[in-house]
């Protein structure tokens, strides 16, 4: 599971499986400050977001979910969208909390149990003033965010979790999700991994209507051929 690091061009490789390689890559993806929002994404060479089961289990590798790690521990909150918590069977992060946006509150099929010894708010459950109250779930808060033009606006979610000391961020998506936050303009960095497949593509993997300025902070690359690349916001 090595890693090696070409932008900047240290030339330098770790193995990812060691602690030693989990502390080195946990220094690279360090939170540039006290409130940080990134987005995570993994994409096949052909702008998909998930692999031939429909699911971003068959794009991703042990080097990548090592990474996935490393920018979940550094972040207060893992922000993802409903429908991809019921697609990929999302469980709670192990370091940091998840919020879930939803505009039904329809959890069905999740995995969500928390732990015994976790925070009282482990999974936040953003939904309109005007859901219905789903079946309550243990371990999980329900946090209302008014509307805008049919939408809970990206900086209405911020302003949410910020109001629960929730400032560093990863959003993980789905491409729908991903997208209203490019487009909101506050997203600091982007973390892509690209994988080495060619699959059928049903849409980008961020869909954008305007072009993101943004410049290189850093790239790995591994030996199964993914690539790791951190885009900056200019």
């Amino acid at each position: 599971m090595w890693v090696t690091e070409v932008l900047p061009s240290t030339g330098e490789r770790v193995d990812a499986a060691t602690p030693e390689g989990r502390a080195w890559l946990a220094d690279r993806y360090a939170p540039a400050a006290d409130a940080w929002v990134r987005l995570n994404m993994i994409t096949s060479l052909t702008g998909s977001a998930v692999g031939p089961d429909g699911t971003s289990d068959t794009l991703t590798n042990r080097a990548d979910r090592a990474i996935l790690g490393v920018i979940r521990a550094g972040a207060d909150a893992v922000v993802v969208g409903a429908q991809t918590v019921r697609a990929e069977g999302y469980v709670l992060p192990r370091r940091s909390r998840l919020v879930v946006v939803s505009r039904a509150g329809d959890l069905a099929g999740h995995r969500l149990e928390p732990a015994a010894d976790g925070p009282e708010d482990q999974a936040l459950l953003l939904l309109p003033p005007d859901a219905p109250i789903p079946r309550p779930v243990p371990g999980v808060t329900i946090v209302r965010v008014t509307l805008d033009d049919g939408r809970m606006p990206v900086p209405g979610i911020l302003s949410a979790l910020a109001d629960r000391g929730i400032r560093r961020i990863v959003c993980e998506g789905g491409p729908s999700l991903a997208g209203q936050f490019a487009a909101a303009d506050v997203v600091d960095e982007y973390c892509i991994t690209t994988a080495p497949r060619l699959v059928p593509s049903a849409g980008p993997f961020l869909p954008l209507a305007d072009a993101v300025d943004t410049t290189p902070a850093g790239v790995l690359v591994d030996d199964d051929g993914f690539s790791y690349l951190r885009l900056r916001r200019r």
